[in-house]
């Protein structure tokens, strides 16, 4: 590990409340949908993973709904790069939990987005279905992002 990494993780601080201990685990895309409707821009059945971990560690995926994109040599074009990335997140970092307003925060320190430095941290409200979903709701849209535990 790299001095960088080492200090990253020592000084990771790890979320406490009932809550954040709620958050632990890995959850699987089931929908994303704004104002109750299929959202189409990534397809009608995205995939995708977000995994929170004790430590104060997280990684989200998501996938749209669409074929592959083909390459037409042995490496991918500038465009065949472009295509298998639109619509695709992914990142990773730490995370918060401020249970009395049920904010989750994402503070990034990786991320496939070109320029994600300059808005770090994805703030998304949370609420626990039952024990097994949770929807995430990007503060100041109305998207919702639908997810389920995976066991």
């Amino acid at each position: 590990m790299n001095d960088q990494t080492s200090s990253d993780c020592a000084s990771t601080i790890r979320p406490a409340g009932e809550d954040a201990a709620k958050f632990v685990g890995t959850w699987k895309l089931v929908a994303i949908t704004t104002d109750g409707r299929i959202t189409p821009w990534r397809g009608a059945n995205p995939t995708g993973l977000i995994t929170y971990h004790e430590s104060g560690w997280m990684a989200a995926q998501i996938q749209p709904d669409r074929p592959p994109v083909d390459m037409a040599g042995k490496e991918p074009s500038g465009e065949e790069a472009l295509q298998a990335l639109h619509g695709y997140t992914a990142y990773f970092g730490t995370y918060s939990v401020d249970e009395t307003a049920k904010i989750v925060t994402h503070h990034r320190r990786g991320s496939v987005s070109p320029g994600w430095q300059d808005r770090p941290d994805f703030r998304r409200a949370y609420l626990f279905d039952g024990t097994d979903r949770i929807v995430l709701q990007p503060v100041g849209n109305r998207n919702e992002l639908i997810w389920e535990r995976l066991k």
